[in-house]
């Protein structure tokens, strides 16, 4: 598998996201001026509801620009051992350790996309091909690393 073609389709799916935030932001935005301008101070709550929602998108807009960053130091090179930017075969699925995106269809495959800090993550952590981890009472060996 292509690690670099994966990660530019993940890059695509997070410019998607971020592209998607910035217009419900600014059409929020939009809304909020419209109220502002035509009714009064009978609309405050209104208006404070918008701007909450606003704040809403911010927060998620910026957890998606990191997950951007964060995406941009991952090393596109082989590895022996479960660490960021591995992409891990167990014999429950095929998992990418790099952003929390979760399932993704890549070259027909099913590949779900998680942090490092995730749980599932922190379980195969150091692990090598061949070797089981353990998670939530259930055991899980790891069939192949790229």
């Amino acid at each position: 598998m292509d690690k670099t073609k994966l990660i530019k389709s993940i890059q695509e799916k997070l410019s998607g996201k971020i592209q998607n935030f910035e217009k419900l932001i600014a059409e929020t935005r939009a809304s909020n001026n419209d109220t502002k301008s035509s009714m009064g101070d009978k609309y405050e709550t209104g208006r404070e509801m918008l701007q909450q929602e606003i704040n809403n998108l911010q927060v998620q807009l910026n957890e998606v620009l990191k997950q951007q960053d964060f995406l941009k130091t991952i090393l596109i090179k082989p590895c022996e051992k479960v660490e960021k930017g591995a992409i891990v075969k167990t014999e429950k699925g095929l998992f990418f350790i790099s952003v929390s995106l979760g399932e993704i269809i890549f070259e027909n495959q099913k590949i779900i996309c998680i942090s490092p800090e995730s749980p599932l993550a922190k379980a195969m952590n150091g692990k090598q091909k061949g070797d089981v981890f353990s998670l939530n009472n259930m055991n899980q060996k790891i069939v192949d690393i790229q």
